[in-house]
């Protein structure tokens, strides 16, 4: 572990043996496989392949509002992907996407079938082929894009950046803890500030830029994520609190946030092949 104070970067970069980071062993500077696993497929169009983080859940709760919207197509199977065990970096994984990220997914129903990655862009595709969830006025519409594209830039600032130093790396460090967290109280004051005038983040409807944005900010607020609740003030962005406390209480945001989950006492599901799947976790608690 090095003083952070006193390092100096040396002429060419060499990888770190241990930096006493828990998520060391699955970080490295190339892509592709590690193993050879296929990946499991099961009898619905879409097939799922995830981790319930605020990313996973994106696309959990998109499939779970479909399917409460009627819309018997959207039916999934969903299957863990263990990131902490290296599972993003099997051969079926990286066939899908070749990032190595949850999530990923593959719609069978097309031929060939259609190999999707990235969060934004599996929410739009399945937004266009159920032509819901994304608003049919045209300022509504553009407003859902841009705000899609703002949380596909703006998280990192608040997962990698105020989530990694705030509770993930080996000790504490005053500059990046403070240079993230004065980016992610900015962003949280553009969000309070649009949400004043707006119901949902395109107005009056809600859409994929909703789902897209709550995982992220709308737990962060609820104090579900990196136990910075009272570190980041969040009780002071009144407007976040309202649109984040109405989304939390959708059922089937509570349904596709426990999907691919191995912890936490309000629901477990981490392979789900039905809706009885889900009925059963929220039934036992």
């Amino acid at each position: 572990m090095t003083d952070n104070s006193q390092y100096t970067p040396p002429d060419v970069w060499q990888p770190p043996k241990d930096d006493g980071n828990k998520w060391a062993s699955i970080n490295r500077p190339v892509s592709g496989a590690t193993h050879e696993k296929a990946r499991q497929t099961g009898s619905h169009g879409l097939q799922l392949y995830s981790l319930a983080t605020p990313n996973g859940q994106k696309v959990t709760i998109m499939l779970e509002e479909l399917l409460a919207a009627g819309v018997s197509d959207a039916e999934y199977d969903a299957w863990l992907v263990d990131i902490s065990a290296g599972d993003q970096f099997s051969s079926g994984f990286v066939e899908v996407n070749p990032n190595s990220k949850i999530p990923a997914m593959v719609d069978t129903t097309t031929t060939p079938a259609t190999k999707l990655f990235e969060s934004g862009a599996i929410l739009q595709y399945l937004a266009t082929k159920f032509n819901t969830l994304i608003p049919t006025e045209p300022q509504e519409k553009v407003a859902c894009n841009n705000w899609l594209f703002w949380q596909m830039g703006s998280a990192p600032y608040l997962g990698g950046g105020f989530g990694h130093f705030y509770s993930y790396a080996p000790y504490p460090m005053e500059y990046p803890i403070n240079r993230f967290t004065m980016e992610t109280k900015r962003q949280l004051d553009v969000l309070d500030k649009h949400l004043a005038n707006n119901t949902y983040m395109a107005g009056e409807t809600y859409s994929i830029a909703d789902i897209a944005i709550w995982p992220w900010y709308g737990q962060l607020v609820l104090g579900r994520l990196y136990d910075a609740a009272n570190f980041l003030q969040v009780d002071e962005y009144t407007h976040i609190q309202r649109w984040a406390k109405s989304i939390d209480a959708r059922p089937a945001v509570r349904r596709g946030r426990i999907v691919n989950r191995t912890w936490g006492d309000d629901g477990q599901v981490p392979n789900r092949h039905s809706a009885k799947d889900i009925d059963e976790a929220l039934k036992n608690l």
